[in-house]
């Protein structure tokens, strides 16, 4: 990841996006590069998981199978994780 530029997003992320603007590409991210837990999904696209401080809430991003294109990006009330700092 070090190093990548993110100039793909997928449609879905976009019109997300659209009706959510604090979706923002810098905070995807770095959700991605400092994930506290990440996992492959059946489909082949990879989720990672980080606590925003800024926002105050768990993020769960979700990257497509190539690595660069962001899919999808929400807050995770659900996401237990290793504790809120």
């Amino acid at each position: 990841m070090a190093g990548d530029v993110w100039l793909k997003t997928t449609r879905h992320f976009d019109d997300n996006k659209i009706k959510r603007p604090y979706v923002t590409v810098p905070l995807c991210e770095a959700v991605v590069r400092n994930p506290e837990k990440s996992e492959p999904q059946p489909d082949g696209r990879i989720r990672y998981w980080a606590w925003v401080p800024q926002d105050g809430h768990y993020w769960r991003v979700v990257v497509e199978r190539d690595g660069q294109t962001l899919h999808t990006a929400f807050r995770d009330r659900n996401y237990k994780g290793a504790g809120k700092p």
